[in-house]
């Protein structure tokens, strides 16, 4: 298990602090999330959590897209702001996640000694169209995050990273205050 227990400290305030940010659509957030992601690759590998470690490598290039989209994204090249997908776009990002859970867990259980390897591997694809929809100001991502970030903190609790399950506890009520925050500036669907 983990020998640093105080990286793993480190990584959830940074964690904290980033999903705080999203709330706020502070492009701030973003950077944060590089320095989050960074450390808990380490993490992730020492418990044996392979899926979500491959996770947070992806989430270094989407936490780089996401600071891109929110600067400098969108038609105008102003910005993303919040709106709404329409129901195919939500149908396809979650056939999107389903596929990628699928393949990565067939991966993971077949191919590795990864603890958890279904579970970890749905809960990975799922979080890239989260990202995904995050990136581009997507109202939806903050219900989908509520839905990830229960079962992480179970998932985590029995890799006994209880830090990371409590990040994930308070991941939860950011995502509800997400959600509620962005309603507020929301855009029809485009």
């Amino acid at each position: 298990m983990l020998a640093i227990p105080w990286i793993e400290l480190i990584a959830a305030s940074l964690g904290a602090l980033s999903v705080y940010l999203m709330t706020q659509q502070k492009p701030a957030a973003w950077p944060t999330g590089v320095l989050m992601v960074l450390l808990y690759i380490w993490i992730f590998y020492d418990a044996r959590l392979y899926s979500e470690m491959l996770l947070q490598v992806i989430y270094v290039g989407l936490q780089l897209y996401g600071w891109w989209q929110w600067l400098r994204g969108g038609s105008q090249r102003q910005g993303r702001t919040v709106s709404s997908l329409s129901a195919l776009g939500i149908s396809q990002g979650l056939l999107a996640g389903a596929t990628i859970s699928l393949l990565l867990g067939v991966g993971m259980s077949h191919y590795t000694d990864a603890n958890l390897p279904w579970l970890d591997a749905a809960l990975t694809g799922f979080s890239l169209t989260a990202q995904y929809w995050m990136a581009h100001k997507r109202v939806q991502c903050w219900l989908l995050w509520i839905v990830l970030d229960v079962i992480y903190v179970g998932m985590f609790i029995s890799a006994e990273l209880y830090l990371t399950a409590i990040l994930y506890m308070f991941f939860t009520a950011l995502a509800v205050y997400g959600w509620l925050q962005w309603r507020l500036n929301l855009r029809p669907a485009l």
